[in-house]
């Protein structure tokens, strides 16, 4: 070793690059580690900015959270304590928890307001649980007056929620009706109410009966309206045949006819729509999967298939108002959701559509639904070819009911409801209630 003019070590030969570079080591790993635990930070603080958006979380308490992340974040940055560190990555989690307790517990529907912005007097706004089946599951019932009739809906799926959709684009028949619409077991806010795995379509059934009761004894009405949306058309169907003396009148979009063929045509559809469109790739893919029935965990994934190719023929042909690209959206902004609810809302769908959809395959309305004793209104896109509108026009001309109305929406596809909102209303209300009020 040698030694400078001070009688200090001089190091040479290799050691010098060699310490060099495990300094050179030591700062790059400090400084990855720094940009990890900066990106954790920042996702952790992702739930206080999603409060602003799409919760109810009263204002003072998302800043004063808001502020509490940014502080937080702060120490973290400048801090050269690795306590001070800790404490303040901790804190950050800390916050993030509550901004997630407080999205579930202040999850509210909006009021409905008079020309003043206050309340509108004798209307109903509610988010509420009540007991179905020995569970828990959430309804809304929204209304500006609590006397009008009640209408049910039942949304699609299996495992569909559509509270964000209905009151969005079907808002207007809030005005004459009171409109309750149901997270069903396993589907949105009533995700955790029951054994995903142990559902049956007669569980669905059973509830949405004990749930008419309910609705009927609140609101002191003898019978209720029930409008069903694709599988939900399954269980009004169900429903209006075991208990006609409940309610006024069925009224179905996008009906479900007969599934196994229904879902058969679909596919066939789909290589049809490959070849004209010398799509090889997809044609290939279609093949490789093969024809409906599907079965087995994640199923709804292989009907998503080829059901993607017949949502898209629809939205080219079908020049509804409504956004229908929009609605996912329309969920993530739901304040009636919180941020477990909209991410449960997903799951619901994957997983409940997985189990309970292979269940349906028996169903053939045509052949052991030949009769309803309601008054029926099928309110179809033309350009459905999900819940194929040819079933459904053979159904009704089939279906023998004291009032039987095919009623076409030639703009819309699957959703009518949603791609002409107006016009589904005006229909529900000039010509369903016109109808079908004593």
């Amino acid at each position: 070793m040698r030694v400078n003019s001070l009688n200090q070590p001089v190091l040479g030969g290799e050691a010098a690059p060699k310490i060099v570079e495990r300094s050179l080591t030591r700062r790059l790993g400090t400084w990855l580690l720094a940009v990890v635990v900066l990106l954790l930070a920042l996702i952790l603080a992702l739930p206080v900015v999603l409060l602003f958006v799409g919760t109810s979380v009263p204002l003072v308490i998302s800043v004063i959270l808001a502020l509490a992340d940014l502080m937080l974040l702060g120490a973290l940055l400048t801090s050269r304590s690795l306590l001070v560190s800790l404490v303040s990555f901790g804190g950050i989690v800390g916050v993030s928890i509550l901004a997630i307790i407080f999205s579930q517990t202040f999850a509210s529907t909006p009021a409905i307001l008079d020309a003043q912005g206050q309340p509108l007097p004798n209307s109903v706004t509610s988010l509420e649980q009540v007991t179905l089946g020995g569970s828990e599951q959430w309804i809304t019932i929204r209304g500006k007056d609590v006397s009008n009739p009640v209408l049910l809906f039942l949304a699609g799926g299996p495992g569909g929620s559509e509270l964000a959709w209905t009151r969005r684009y079907l808002g207007a028949l809030e005005d004459h009706f009171v409109v309750v619409n149901w997270d069903q077991p396993g589907t949105g806010k009533s995700y955790g109410a029951v054994d995903i795995a142990a559902l049956t379509p007669e569980r669905f059934v059973s509830d949405a009966h004990e749930l008419t009761l309910l609705l009927r004894e609140r609101f002191g009405q003898d019978k209720i309206y029930v409008l069903g949306e694709s599988w939900g058309t399954i269980l009004g169907t169900w429903l209006v045949q075991r208990y006609p003396e409940d309610f006024h009148a069925y009224i179905a979009s996008a009906q479900m006819v007969y599934t196994t063929l229904n879902d058969q045509m679909g596919y066939e559809f789909a290589l049809d729509m490959a070849r004209q469109e010398d799509n090889v790739a997809l044609l290939e893919q279609l093949e490789r999967t093969g024809a409906p029935p599907y079965t087995g965990d994640g199923n709804f994934w292989t009907y998503a298939g080829y059901l993607n190719v017949l949502n898209s023929y629809m939205y080219r042909n079908a020049a509804g108002e409504g956004g229908s690209d929009n609605r996912l959206f329309d969920v993530l902004l739901a304040p009636e959701y919180g941020l477990i609810d909209k991410v449960n809302w997903v799951r619901g769908l994957d997983q409940v559509f997985s189990t309970v959809y292979p269940r349906l395959g028996e169903i053939d309305f045509m052949t052991n639904v030949p009769s309803l004793d309601v008054p029926v209104y099928f309110l179809e896109g033309r350009w459905d070819v999900n819940a194929m509108a040819s079933l459904v026009e053979a159904y009704h001309n089939r279906l023998d009911a004291p009032v039987n109305r095919l009623i076409w929406f030639e703009n819309s596809g699957h959703t009518p409801l949603y791609e002409e909102p107006t016009r589904f209303v005006d229909v529900m209300v000039n010509t369903v209630l016109a109808e079908t009020q004593p």
